[in-house]
Parts: C-alpha cells; structure tokens; sequence
C-alpha cells in the first residue's frame, strides 16, 4: 500500500484532486464510490485501510443482486481525503472527467461489526493479502454484506453483493445523483464549464430501466390488489347462460358445512364410454375447499382442517370474488410439472408448488348444485375459476377415450386416472359406481403397527411393519423399508417412538427378520406395490409417506371391482332429466379447454409435448415448442454407426427424456459439447454462445479468469432450448452445478469415481465405500453412472453453502476413502502418476465446473445413459452399459426419478462437519 503510483500520475499544478498524503481517521472505517465519466464511464469503489482508500475500477458498477459478478479492476491506492473530490478532472490529466460522490459511509469486516478498530484492521489487511475480502457496508445506497475476490490476474477482481435482506433485482445505477450536492455528473460538469463525455448514459434515468425479476412472467392483475372484496363481490354470475335449463335443479341453501366428498370405486381395468368423461387422478390430498366474504377455509376428507398447512391455496381461494364450495386436490408440483405425494408432506422445504385441483362444484352463492349433471357442474366451474391463476387450476378432461386417456397417464409417470359418468349428480359422503379409479400402480392406505431394528450402516430403523382391518381386525399385510431417504426415516421414527408399546396389535402377530418394536396402530402411510399375493401381503410394497387426512380404523383392504359390473351399476342418470340435458348448451358438454384455460398436466404440461420425429418427416423437418419453432437437420446421419442410431434418434430420446431431464437443467449455464457428426467424429465443447443462438434462449454472463474476457453461457430452461441443443450435436448435456441466479452456491456436492485401468466392479466396491463414509457422518447421498467408465456421487447442499466449502467436504470424504482403499483408489490428478487406480475426484466442486446430467446420453458405444440408481443396484453385475437410450425410459416410468433428493434441502453442513471431527 501507498500513494507514490498516485503521486506519480497527477500534476497537482492541473488538477483540482488532493495531493497524495497517508492519513489515519478516527471512528469508523469510511468507504467511498465515487462515478467517474472519464474516457469510459465507471464507478470508482475505495475502501479505507491503513490510511489510504484502497481502490477498484468498476466498470457496470455496484449491484444490489447476488447474482451479479461485477468486475472491479484493481488500480492505484488514493488518498483518504479523495473520498470527499467531487468536480471535474481537466482535459490533458489522467482521468480526465467528471467525478461525482455517488455513494459514501462506513465499513466493518463481516462478522467483526463489534470488533475494535485495530482489530478491523489487522482482519480486512489479512483479507486483502488472501485475496478474499468480506465487509458490510452501511452506505446511503449500498447496504449489507459484499465482498471482493481476487482472480488469478493480480489485478482483476470481482465486487459481489450477498444473499441478506439488502439484497434486491432493482438497478441501483439508475440512482444517478451525488449523495454529497444531489447533483448528476451532468449537472456538475456544467457547472465547471465541462461537457460530459456519456450525457447518453448520465443524464437519462430513461435509458436505463431495472430488469424485472422474471421477465417472462406477466405482472399480476391489479384487480385482485386495486378493488375492495365487497366491491368484487357485486358481479352477477349468468348461471343460465351457463349450463342452460340445467338451472332449475340447483336448489337456494345456506352454505353446507363439514361436508364429506363423495368417493369412488376401485376397478381393475380402463374402458372407453362415450358417456363417461376422463380425468387426472392427482396424487395428493383431497380438501374440499369454503369461499365466503373473501375468507376461504380448507377441510380434509375425514374433516381435518387444511387451512394453516396449506396457506397458499387458502390465500388464493379468499381472492375469489363470489362464495363457493369446491371439491378436489392440493397437489405438491415439481419442477417437471407432475404431482410428487412424497413432497407434499414437508412442501414448505421441497423445491415444490402448491396447486389445488379442483374437479367438482358443490354449491355457489346460495345456491346448491350437486343435483345438476356432472358436465355442467364442470360447465360452471370452468367459467368461474380464474384462467391464469399460480394455485388454483381447473381439472380438465377428456370424453369417451378411456383406454387411449390411460396410456398418456401410463406415459407421463402419472398415479392413474378417474372415470365419471357424464351425467352423475354429486352425492355427499358416498362411495359410488358413478365414479371410478383406475390406478397405474396399486396402492394402499395401511396402518403401521410397529418397525424393525437397523442393519449395517442405516440409521434409526430397518422396516415397517403395515396392516389393515379386514371385518374389524387389524391383520398384518406387510413390511416396506424401501421409499425413505435420512430425512423420513428420521421424522418417521421420532413420531413411531412415543406409540411405542409391549403388545403386537395383530390379530396374528407376525414374525420379522430383526427385532421388532411395537407401535400403537394410529399412524396412516400410504404404499405402492406390485400385487397381492395369495396369503394377502402386498408384494415389494414401497413407502410413498404418512396420511394425515386418513384415520386409522378407516383403513380396509381396497380391492377392485371388475369394471363392466360397476358400468352396469352406475346411475342412470339420476338427476339429468332429458330436458334438462336437451336444454344445455353445447358449451355446457363441451370437453376441450378455450384458449384461456389452464389444462392438466397430461394434457398440456409445457415440458413433455410428447412429439417425436418420423422418417417420414424428411431429413429437415420443424417442430413448435414453447411456441418456438426449432427446425432440424440432417437427420438420417449415423450418430451410433454399429448400432444404426442416427441424430433423428438422439433429437427423439431427448423429446422423450425432457420432463425427468429438465430440473437438472433448469437455470444452469450449459457448456456444450458438440458431435456434429456422431460418435467418433470430430467433437468439441463450446462456451461462449453471445449472437449464436436464437434471441429467446437465455445467456448468463461470466467473467473468465482464463482469458480476462466475459462468457456468455446458454441456459437450458424447456424443451424447446433441451432439442435445439440436441440438433446443434450435443449428445451429452454439461450443466453448471449451481444456477445463474445463485452461481456461487452449488447445488450439490459431487464426488466423481474416475477409473484408470481398473475394472468397474471395483468401481462399484469403491461406490459403497464412499455411501458409508457419507452415511457414516450424517449426510445422505444419491448415486449414478457416468454413463462411460466411472460413477457419480452426489450430495446435496441445497444451495446453501460454497463452492469452497463443498470441495473441502468432498476433499474430507475422498481423504477417509483413500484411507480405506489405499491399493486402488488415488488422489493424484495426473492420470500418470494414478495408473490401476481409481481417482477420487473432487476437484470439479468448483464454479463453471460440469458433470454429464442425470439422464444424459454419452457418445460411447451402446449409447448409454448417466442413470440414477437404487444404492442397492450398485452391486457386481452392473455395468456403464446397463441402461441406455432404449431402456431408460420404462425404467423411469417404473421406479420414478431418483435423483429427486439431490434438488431438495440439503444436508446440514455445520452438523456433518462435527460428526467428521467426531469420528476423524
């Protein structure tokens, strides 16, 4: 530190700037920014140290976002007194320009607020010799925690806002004013007889406006904030207009309290009627949903209160404008867009939106209208919902195409479907052939009567035990350990252990492999399984999580009716007179959605259009997604020779793929790895896409250290930008493993298995190892195939911690597997110096840093995937060829996405570490 460069560089006889003397201030350290519009317009940012302001160029200026990385150019140290220069630099001098105070006040190292000044000193010097400095500014614009990261140029550094309650998307910049005269580097260079050198970027707040946090989003509408409830309330609703003479069977009644939904009936096959319609079946809560005076309340089917639980839906039912009774389901949506059970019980900690489904209208302003046919029942509802609400959507169907309705849920991973007879009236608190189930996979509500002692490294207990009444008598039809991750188990057990009790609650009490505790019957889960077996146990039953809304005497055997007996069965239209279905509207009966209203998922979920490409669509056909057309070429080019795969085939897996491969996209630079012509062709990976790609595919900007200059990464958000990618060559998929909006927080931490002359099942052996260390110190972790010779290992973080901080992690981890398999495991990087040795990677925890995705393709032989594994498949026998491009997709379908948990809360790393030194 010291003023000689500065000294050296101004003619004091010239300039009005203070001449260069050290000078240690009292009190508080200062700092100052000062917006300087010299030959190129930039923020000067000066901290105080040691006597002089210490001081960085930067170029865009201070950002109020912690998405930002704001370069800041390290140049000469200033004089303390320079905080106070506001004026102009004449022509001739270095810096000539205009210099304004354009933000000033004091600093104190971050966590070091209380600490004395000496000792601030002593801290922030450390800092700035390390490269890595951490402050808290309390300034008149910029507030809250920054810090400055030296790169490996001396000079160049990067000004970065944290995540705290300062932090905000709007452009501080556009506050052009000194907060010393309130004047604009205009008006001050007006004042001196000067012109500004930008008056384009100093004068016009206009120029400039802040981005809005998501672009594309639409603003709200102000009806909903702008006009008082009972102002909304006033609107009639044209009910006949609606659904016709239909009307005349809607009876006026008081609001219906506490009313239990009406109920459907098991069947063991899909059918087609023309007069039954077809919907989703939504995998989550049934709530039936009260509207009055804007208040809304939610009550479950066994007449729990849902409403604190699940406060966004009730919000967004009280912003209706008129009072209404509704039937359906509160739905924990993932990023793909499906219903997730498993979430919903912890949403509030899941990467998960609420929806409320709703499927049925039983009563409107006064008026009751369960005796109207169930079509125009959903005429009205459909008319009333709002069509472009985030929480409230209408559950669309489909008339007459049973079968075909079942093998798109079938496709899309779905729980099944639901079967309505057209013109059923809703009967309260019945179980009716009117409507039916028709389930993809069987599950069961069952009771859990007790759970078993763990095994080997698995923590808090082995299995539970599960049973069901069967002529009111709780008998035993099961046991699942499959379905938990840490987390569950944990919750699990610490609600089982205060139920805990000496007496078996079955009839016949079963024997178990482990020592058994015993629970009192009152917890309700739900499971999925393959079948019955004759001894009535549900086979390889799964745990899918707790009911809440489902009593434990309730819970019977559900066995399915054959359907053709439950179709003889269903109401002949009870309530439905001929008349009054003459005098409906067609509208009324009408199955597809207008333009304006949201679809289901099946129906229209905007990251799985279904769409595939033929050979008969020519070598160069087009296809619209996200209502971006993508045009293809050359698709008869072999990309897999031996095994006659051509780029047709690569496009179409990803079209398949997208909905499981897109939350691992979503949000994350991509650096691409482009086969123009297939495997074994010339490849090569490719960064920068600024002015390559088409204008509505997003870009993140980095400043890389390598070559001092900005990177625009693509980002992959939709199908549409996941196929462009798979059109450009890109076999495999490289996404960042943080977002752009988070970049410094990865998302997980990656432990890379990379095998160098060494067999894969020593791989595998080794895979195990590292599950046990992790399991060993309190943290979980999911596992895949790299797809080529290696596996992947990922823990998740959560987007809490750094990228430092998971590469120590990773470090301490791969440290204790080493230890234990010191003869075929290594940390040398060199390939050289590791021959017959498997690597243990985790130097790629680090920013820009890629692994292949979950359910990416690799250019290798076989075209084999990067597959998320159960950990008891890793196991002798798997190989890296295992699933690949034409088994992948059933197998998804059939066992789900397990990669799930590695986008949820995240370990606890200050826990985790503890245990490390505990055990350590």
């Amino acid at each position: 530190m010291g003023l000689k460069e500065y000294n050296n560089k101004r003619h004091f006889n010239e300039t009005p700037e203070p001449a260069g003397k050290s000078k240690a201030s009292k009190g508080a350290l200062r700092f100052v920014v000062q917006k300087h519009d010299a030959s190129s317009l930039h923020y000067d940012f000066r901290l105080e140290l040691d006597g002089v302001l210490l001081s960085w160029a930067v170029p865009k200026g201070p950002s109020l976002n912690p998405a930002d990385r704001r370069l800041a150019m390290h140049v000469e140290d200033h004089p303390f007194d320079y905080r106070n220069f506001e004026g102009v630099i004449p022509e001739g001098n270095y810096g000539a320009g205009t210099v304004i105070v354009w933000d000033e006040g004091t600093y104190a190292p971050a966590g070091g607020t209380d600490a004395s000044r000496k000792e601030q000193d002593a801290e922030l010097r450390r800092q700035y010799e390390a490269g890595s400095m951490k402050f808290i500014l309390q300034g008149e614009k910029l507030k809250g925690t920054y810090s400055l990261r030296r790169m490996k140029d001396e000079r160049a550094w990067l000004l970065l806002k944290g995540k705290d309650a300062d932090a905000s998307t709007d452009d501080v910049t556009l506050q052009d004013r000194s907060v010393k005269t309130g004047r604009s580097i205009t008006e001050v260079a007006l004042a001196h007889g000067a012109k500004p050198n930008h008056p384009e970027a100093t004068g016009k707040k206009s120029a400039r406006k802040p981005a809005p946090a998501k672009a594309a989003a639409p603003a709200k509408a102000p009806a909903k904030k702008a006009a008082p409830k009972a102002a909304r309330r006033q609107a009639a609703i044209p009910f006949k207009k609606i659904v016709g003479d239909a009307w005349t069977l809607a009876r006026e009644t008081a609001m219906p309290q506490l009313v239990t939904p009406m109920l459907a009936t098991l069947v063991d096959a899909p059918f087609s009627d023309p007069g039954w319609i077809y919907e989703i079946k939504w995998d989550g809560y049934r709530a039936v949903g009260y509207v009055q005076g804007g208040e809304a309340e939610l009550i479950s089917r066994n007449l729990k209160p849902f409403t604190e639980k699940y406060t966004p839906v009730a919000k967004a039912l009280g912003q209706l404008p008129f009072d209404a009774v509704f039937d359906g389901e509160i739905v924990a949506v993932d990023e793909r867009g499906l219903g997730n059970f498993q979430l919903l019980q912890n949403w509030q900690n899941s990467p998960v939106s609420l929806r409320y489904y709703i499927f049925d209208l039983l009563w409107i302003n006064g008026h009751d209208v369960t005796a109207l046919p169930l079509l125009q029942r959903k005429a009205l509802l459909k008319a009333l919902l709002p069509a472009n609400d985030d929480v409230l959507f209408y559950s669309d169907h489909v008339e007459g195409k049973g079968d075909a309705f079942f093998k798109a849920a079938l496709k899309q991973g779905l729980e099944g479907i639901m079967g309505k007879k057209g013109d059923s009236i809703y009967t309260v608190g019945q179980r009716t052939p009117d409507w039916l189930k028709i389930k993809v996979n069987q599950r069961q509500e069952v009771v859990i009567a007790g759970f078993t002692q763990p095994r080997n490294s698995r923590k808090f207990f082995g299995a539970i035990l599960l049973g069901a009444h069967v002529d009111g008598k709780l008998v035993y039809v099961g046991h699942s350990g499959s379905g938990f991750n840490r987390k569950s188990l944990e919750d699990l057990h610490s609600k089982m252990l205060p139920l805990a009790t000496d007496d078996c609650p079955f009839e016949k009490c079963p024997k178990a492999n482990m020592p058994v505790t015993w629970v009192q019957p009152k917890l309700v889960c739900e499971i999925k399984f393959t079948e019955w077996t004759r001894e009535g146990i549900a086979r390889h039953p799964i745990f899918m999580g707790l009911r809440t809304d489902k009593k434990a005497k309730d819970v019977i055997i559900e066995k399915s009716k054959t359907v053709q007996s439950m179709i003889k069965k269903a109401a002949p239209g009870k309530a439905a007179s001929k008349a009054a279905k003459k005098a409906a509207p067609k509208k009324a009966a009408a199955p597809k959605a207008s333009s304006g209203t949201k679809k289901t998922a099946a129906a229209k979920e905007p990251k799985s259009t279904g769409k595939q490409l033929s050979e008969s669509d020519g070598g160069g056909p087009s296809l619209t997604l996200n209502k971006h057309l993508i045009t293809f070429t050359n698709l008869d080019k072999p990309y897999w020779k031996a095994e006659g795969l051509v780029k047709r085939d690569l496009v179409n897996y990803y079209l398949r793929m997208a909905p499981y491969i897109l939350p691992y996209l979503k949000g994350r630079p991509q650096s691409l790895h482009r086969h123009p012509n297939g495997v074994g062709g010339a490849h090569f990976f490719q960064k920068d896409m600024e002015g390559k790609i088409p204008d509505w595919i997003p870009l993140h900007t980095d400043f890389s250290e390598s070559t001092a200059k900005e990177v625009h990464y693509m980002i992959c958000n939709d199908e549409a930008t996941l196929t462009y990618m798979a059109n450009l060559g890109c076999i495999e998929l490289h996404p960042w493993h943080s977002r752009a909006e988070s970049w410094q927080q990865p998302d997980w931490c990656l432990i890379d298995l990379d095998p160098e002359g060494i067999s894969f099942e020593q791989v595998i052996d080794c895979a195990q190892v590292v599950r046990q260390v992790v399991e060993s110190i309190g943290a979980t972790c999911c596992v895949k195939t790299s797809g080529s010779t290696g596996i992947h290992i990922y823990i998740p973080l959560g987007g809490k911690y750094s990228f430092e901080q998971s590469r120590q992690l990773a470090e301490l981890i791969v440290a204790m597997v080493h230890a234990e398999l010191p003869g075929t495991t290594s940390l040398e990087r060199s390939p050289s110096k590791r021959k017959n040795r498997i690597y243990l990677d985790f130097l790629q925890n680090s920013e820009t840093q890629t692994a292949a995705a979950p359910y990416s393709l690799r250019p290798k032989p076989g075209a084999p995937v990067s597959t998320p594994l159960h950990w008891d498949e890793v196991k002798r026998g798997l190989t890296p060829q295992t699933w690949h491009m034409n088994n992948i997709l059933e197998r998804v379908q059939s066992e789900g996405d397990l990669f799930k948990p590695v986008l949820g809360k995240g370990i606890d790393l200050a826990k985790v570490l503890k245990k490390l030194d505990a055990i350590r």
